[in-house]
């Protein structure tokens, strides 16, 4: 019996063989994001999420798209995509067990992504294990002041500007709660996600090293750096 490659010269046998090659190179990614995803999975229900198997689709695609899309849904026409925004993607693929703090210079879209941004897609994309959304909680820093209790209540913590707020004196002691909020998601396990504009000097000089230990343990850091958007 005849075989095709009797019928085919020899560069159709190579674009063949190369088509063959890349349709298994495509397969492994997928392969290899699934594995990576169940990963994530498992950390996450870890942390008391879990991820219901209609929304791992999610994860299966490219998450510089999903981020994209998210940038193009709250800025519109003007929503571009900076180098930082690569180490977020990378933080949505597989986030380590780990939170996420953005660090760096103004108006490079820090809030837009941790305010507005990731808190939609955990909303959209992981449930509880009780099968509800995650209560996130979204605040800037200077409401821990009087609103730390209420913070403390969710699992899921988004702060913004971290460094604007005050030393507060309560009960005659002297509090600085982000570094106080820093060691409660350490002791139960909070998935800790927070933006500021001050440099890693400014912020050990703020918080001391023992905070900055524990906020390298707990989040993934991205530097945002470069001229502001806004303008």
């Amino acid at each position: 019996m005849a075989n095709l490659s009797d019928y085919i010269s020899d560069e159709q046998r190579a674009a063949l063989e190369s088509a063959a090659r890349q349709s298994e190179a495509q397969r492994q990614r997928r392969h290899d994001r699934t594995r990576a995803m169940g990963e994530v999975v498992a950390q996450q229900r870890r942390r008391g999420f879990r991820i219901s198997d209609s929304k791992v689709r999610f994860h299966t695609e490219a998450a510089d798209q999903v981020l994209m899309r998210g940038l193009a849904y709250f800025c519109g026409e003007r929503a571009q995509w900076l180098p930082e925004y690569e180490d977020i993607a990378e933080w949505l693929t597989d986030n380590g067990g780990k939170g996420l703090m953005c660090i760096g210079d103004c108006g490079r879209g820090k809030t837009m992504i941790t305010q507005r941004i990731i808190p939609m897609l955990f909303g959209s994309y992981i449930r509880l294990a009780d099968g509800t959304k995650p209560a996130i909680a979204c605040y800037t820093a200077i409401d821990l002041l009087e609103r730390f209790d209420e913070v403390a209540q969710y699992k899921t913590v988004c702060i913004d500007d971290v460094g604007t707020e005050p030393n507060q004196k309560r009960y005659g002691v002297t509090h600085n709660y982000f570094a106080e909020l820093v060691d409660l998601c350490e002791r139960q396990e909070k998935l800790l996600i927070c933006s500021t504009n001050l440099g890693q000097e400014e912020l050990t000089e703020r918080y001391g090293l023992r905070t900055m230990d524990r906020l390298t343990a707990l989040t993934k850091r991205v530097f945002f750096e470069g001229e502001s958007l806004r303008g």
